[in-house]
């Protein structure tokens, strides 16, 4: 790397500081870079800008046009994090010429949500369109890896030796019936054949009961995704159920993340017990239901009832999993001590990234030890 080069970008990262003084001028697309980087980040010790965006629409056009320029869609996304969080940039979310310029990540997203109560008709288009566009991007990542997952795991779990022709299992087929071949006809005789299992009918139940607290935000829109997958396998029955202080049933609108995303009220308070109970009601096939409880277990209503239920779906013979954020943040905040609660009842307790989630189902599906497939993977709550 060329000394000015260096400079130039020793100039960039420090900014207009006295620490810059004697740097490399800038000019053109880097002048341009600077002053978008200024506007957010060349405040004083209490966060305000001393560039700013102010309440100037061109101002914050300008500005979401200049990120999306010079900065990797990645980096875009934290900026616009950032901006909002700042600069109480409400106004990115309120105008739908200013929205439509954003660039869609799950930060955006769950604000989007969280405020999709108040934001006015003439953004809601606008919102949902950019809701779409961050749903599809999801889809088109995780969408595969889960019916994989998924359906392998099903396969492996029911067979039908008496199988209809749409359901046999060529290759296991063939491998049981090779002591049956005819070299002098080339052939196998399929004197035993393996099929997939019922596949005409739901072979498990799934129930994916959703906190939506103002800190699961990232949570709710990964399972929007992950429950309109497993809600477009008829091998499966899925139920998706969000709450907070009521419980709100959205598995009619589950086919669509989208509906499912503006179904949902971000924030309030949380009454586990009452979701549980919910969901036990719906419990139809115990052996064969997996109830995915996606909370971080801060229990605003009856704890000792919560842990209560919890133990009676345990005992009933639900496969009942806990997971404290579906996300990408880190470790989530959450309650130890109801953690602890859980995992005496052999309650599986931990986070678990989008990416690890159709490999979750998979082994939940086949009653796998979820402790030990976790820990495996060095996955600890």
């Amino acid at each position: 790397m060329s000394d000015s080069e260096r400079q130039r970008r020793w100039r960039l990262a420090l900014g207009s500081t006295p620490e810059a003084a004697g740097q490399t001028s800038l000019d053109g697309d880097d002048q341009r870079m600077d002053e978008a980087l200024a506007a957010l980040y060349g405040g004083d010790d209490s966060g305000g800008a001393r560039g700013g965006l102010g309440g100037s629409n061109p101002k914050i056009a300008r500005w979401l046009g200049d990120i999306r320029r010079y900065f990797p869609s990645e980096v875009v996304q934290v900026m616009q994090k950032d901006a909002i969080e700042r600069l109480n940039l409400n106004q990115l979310l309120l105008e739908p010429e200013l929205l439509s310029q954003a660039e869609p990540d799950v930060h955006l997203v769950s604000t989007l949500i969280s405020l999709n109560r108040v934001i006015p008709e003439k953004t809601r288009e606008t919102a949902r369109s950019v809701v779409r566009r961050l749903v599809d991007q999801l889809l088109k990542k995780l969408e595969q890896p889960t019916r994989s997952a998924v359906q392998g795991a099903l396969a492996r779990s029911v067979r039908n030796h008496r199988p209809r022709l749409s359901e046999i299992d060529w290759h296991r087929t063939i491998r049981a019936n090779l002591h049956n071949y005819l070299p002098e006809y080339q052939t196998i005789i399929p004197e035993r054949l393996i099929g997939y299992g019922r596949k005409r009918a739901s072979m498990k139940d799934v129930i994916l009961c959703i906190d939506q607290s103002g800190s699961m935000a990232a949570s709710v829109v990964y399972s929007s995704i992950f429950g309109a997958v497993l809600a477009s396998m008829p091998t499966l029955s899925t139920r998706f159920v969000l709450f907070d202080t009521a419980v709100v049933d959205l598995s009619d609108q589950i086919k669509d993340p989208v509906d499912l995303l503006f179904g949902a009220q971000l924030g309030g308070g949380t009454d586990i017990h009452k979701a549980l109970t919910y969901c036990e009601g719906h419990v139809r096939r115990p052996s064969d239901t997996v109830m995915v409880l996606i909370s971080d277990l801060y229990e605003g209503g009856n704890e000792a009832g919560m842990i209560k239920t919890a133990a009676r779906l345990k005992e009933s013979g639900v496969q009942v999993v806990t997971l404290l954020a579906l996300c990408d943040d880190g470790k989530p905040s959450y309650d130890a001590r109801n953690a602890a609660r859980f995992a005496a009842l052999d309650i599986p307790v931990f986070a678990c990234t989008p990416n690890q989630f159709p490999e979750l189902m998979a082994a939940a599906l086949s009653k796998r030890d979820l402790t030990l497939w976790a820990r495996e993977r060095g996955i600890a709550g």
